[in-house]
């Protein structure tokens, strides 16, 4: 059974930083990609970034570049997604999910964590 479970949102003024943890379990993940996505209140769910198991290839939405940073460590099955330079427009659910290729299909995803960025 693949679970995936986010950690490390919580309520920051902007201009701070969170790092967000996902860890992975129930399936070997080479091959695949790690996404972290987000739903704003009243908002489609939107891509954040993604990254390869495999060779850690990345990408990145261009709303984050620049302040955002997405990591793995391969040994703990856990990806990360550091931000920093936070808005209040960064205030979202953030979603970790598991899928074939940095445009999906993602068939697996966390439960969410909350993400507030205060003015």
């Amino acid at each position: 059974q693949v679970q995936l479970v986010e950690s490390g949102g919580g309520l920051v003024q902007a201009g701070g930083s969170l790092r967000l943890s996902c860890a992975a379990s129930g399936r070997t993940f080479t091959g695949y990609t790690m996404g972290w996505f987000r739903q704003a209140p009243g908002k489609e769910r939107e891509f954040v970034v993604g990254i390869r198991w495999s060779g850690g290839s990345t990408y990145y939405a261009d709303s984050v570049k620049g302040r955002f940073t997405i990591s793995r460590d391969n040994a703990k099955n856990t990806v990360y997604l550091q931000m920093n330079s936070l808005k209040p427009e960064d205030t979202a659910v953030y979603y970790c999910a598991s899928g074939a290729g940095f445009s999906g299909p993602y068939d697996y995803w966390g439960q969410g964590t909350q993400v507030t960025v205060s003015s």
